[in-house]
């Protein structure tokens, strides 16, 4: 075998190597995007609890966010800049301490958030597709936008049933959307070197 990638030329040796290295990058993408899509999975199955997990997981991040600030304070400059980020940390640690103490609340304050994004998103596309109505796909940007608007809608008006399921929802789909994006993806790749 040795003696075989010996006597190869060495763009065809090159090129060998290379097919292996995708082959071996693909597959693990490939594993990675089948776990992505079955975390999906679980996510949009169990909604209240990937949901809760997020707002954990956002609570702790600002928990640590507070002690950075906390420590950046202490690198000197200005008494009011010294202040300013320990109130700072003040307020990331509460808020974080308080979503994980309360974490229906936090997963509420959460959605609230998306859905005030819903709302700006889906004007801004709206009005996108108002300033570019004369090129080529205005109209999905126009349908975006008013698929976006119309889903906003229905969380306000269904805003009791329907703030322990939609983070988790929401968070489950994206995850398994991406799986299949990057399998797709990977096996457009693979199937290029083969």
């Amino acid at each position: 075998m040795a003696n075989r990638h010996a006597n190869e030329d060495p763009l065809t040796k090159m090129v060998s190597e290379l097919t292996g290295d995708v082959k071996s990058a693909t597959t693990w993408s490939i594993v990675l995007s089948v776990l992505m899509i079955v975390a999906g999975v679980m996510a949009i199955a169990a909604p209240v609890v990937a949901g809760v997990a997020v707002t954990m997981l956002v609570g702790w991040l600002l928990i640590f966010s507070g002690v950075l600030h906390l420590a950046l304070a202490f690198t000197g400059g200005q008494a009011r800049a010294v202040i300013g980020e320990i109130l700072i940390a003040v307020l990331y640690g509460l808020v974080g301490y308080y979503m994980l103490a309360q974490p229906g609340v936090g997963l509420a304050g959460l959605t609230v958030a998306i859905t005030v994004y819903l709302f700006a998103d889906g004007i801004l596309e709206l009005a996108l597709s108002y300033l570019v109505r004369a090129l080529p796909g205005a109209g999905w940007l126009l349908f975006g936008g008013i698929l976006t608007l119309a889903f906003a809608i229905i969380v306000v008006s269904t805003w009791s049933s329907t703030a322990p399921w939609l983070l988790g929802t929401f968070i489950g789909a994206s995850m398994m959307f991406s799986g299949v994006t990057r399998l797709m993806l990977s096996v457009a790749a693979r199937s290029a070197v083969a």
